[in-house]
């Protein structure tokens, strides 16, 4: 089942992956510079999340979509402040609240939050400010966010050495995201979608421009998102697998097997997570791949069945190198399958397609 085929197609999914990573990264090292002086948001290196990166994409290679999360940062006398639920009931978005941060200490000298003089001269200048033109009453705005970077990347991917090599088309369909498409001189197509986000603390959970396409989101909503999580949990089990395990390949197999289906990639991935912490490390040997196999569908069925799926992020035996918030430890975990709970219908459409197969 696992042929050498599907494993050089995994490798190459990968490869490929970084070189778009590298491209992103020059282009944010232009941006940086650029915006190096000014009042604007901080733009960090991109972090490549989901699929591709990950090494398991369903999708043939023309369409795949290569994501990237761009993480940002306040400017220089500006703070974020996320607006979370409380401990009891954590909030699966925020809003992230803009305000000037006092800089006396660091100056020796009044600043514009206590000098009343010297913020009205702040205010006049012509340079644009992060609450002028990306906030909506002093939150930050996802759509507005998003048309600033897209502006920013249609200036800056002209001066790069690969503009000669690929030609960029921006796509207008996604108020949330920057879409890219790369096309090459040979016709190759790279698709790229960079998306935003807040980290949250020190952890490695952020608050994402991203959001479901199917529900409307107000644009001062930033969603939480494990999808940096995720990337640094498949990295270190990768590390602790013997050499050769098939857990990318049955996750890339499961994903072909229920193309078609309402079973989304996400749902599978959470329950091949929970299978690749219970397991024991040796069960994923070649060797063991139709067992493996057996187990993710069975556990899949076994979820669908009792509308029940935890968030993986919400177990108690999470890696120690992934740093997740304290409310983590102490908040009920987030059912996965919380929509066939509220839809019997779903419910049993998602179980006729299981037994289906």
């Amino acid at each position: 089942i696992i042929t050498g085929g599907m494993e050089r197609r995994v490798q190459k999914v990968i490869s490929r992956s970084w070189m778009v990573k590298q491209m992103v990264d020059d282009l944010l090292q232009v941006l940086q510079e650029r915006l190096s002086d000014t009042l604007l948001p901080v733009l960090h290196p991109a972090i490549g999340v989901g699929s591709a990166f990950q090494g398991w994409c369903p999708y043939e290679k023309d369409d795949i979509v290569y994501q990237l999360l761009v993480p940002l940062k306040p400017p220089h006398g500006h703070t974020f402040s996320l607006e979370l639920g409380t401990t009891q009931t954590p909030a699966k978005d925020c809003r992230i609240r803009v305000d000037l941060e006092c800089t006396c200490t660091e100056h020796k000298m009044l600043c514009i939050v206590h000098n009343t003089e010297e913020y009205l001269k702040w205010r006049k200048q012509e340079e644009p400010s992060l609450l002028d033109i990306l906030c909506t009453h002093a939150y930050l705005d996802v759509e507005k966010v998003t048309c600033w970077f897209q502006d920013l990347v249609k200036e800056a991917w002209v001066t790069l050495p690969q503009a000669h090599q690929y030609k960029m088309k921006e796509s207008s369909f996604s108020q949330r995201s920057c879409l890219m498409q790369l096309t090459s001189d040979c016709g190759r197509t790279l698709n790229l979608q960079m998306m935003f986000g807040v980290q949250q603390g020190d952890t490695d959970i952020f608050f994402s421009s991203q959001a479901s396409e199917d529900t409307y989101t107000p644009s001062t909503a930033w969603i939480e998102s494990y999808t940096v999580a995720e990337g640094k949990f498949f990295h270190h089990i990768g590390k602790q697998l013997p050499q050769g395990s098939v857990h990318l390949q049955c996750l890339y197999l499961c994903s072909r097997i229920l193309h078609g289906t309402d079973i989304s990639p996400y749902i599978l991935k959470t329950v091949v997570m929970h299978l690749l912490n219970t397991t024991p490390l040796s069960g994923w040997r070649r060797c063991f791949a139709i067992m493996r196999l057996s187990d993710i569908l069975s556990f899949l069925r076994y979820c669908v069945e009792w509308k029940q799926l935890n968030n993986f992020f919400g177990n108690r035996n999470i890696p120690k190198e992934i740093i997740l918030p304290a409310h983590f430890q102490i908040s009920q975990p987030h059912n996965v399958l919380q929509h066939l709970v509220q839809n019997p219908a779903a419910h049993d459409k998602a179980k006729r397609q299981l037994e289906q197969l």
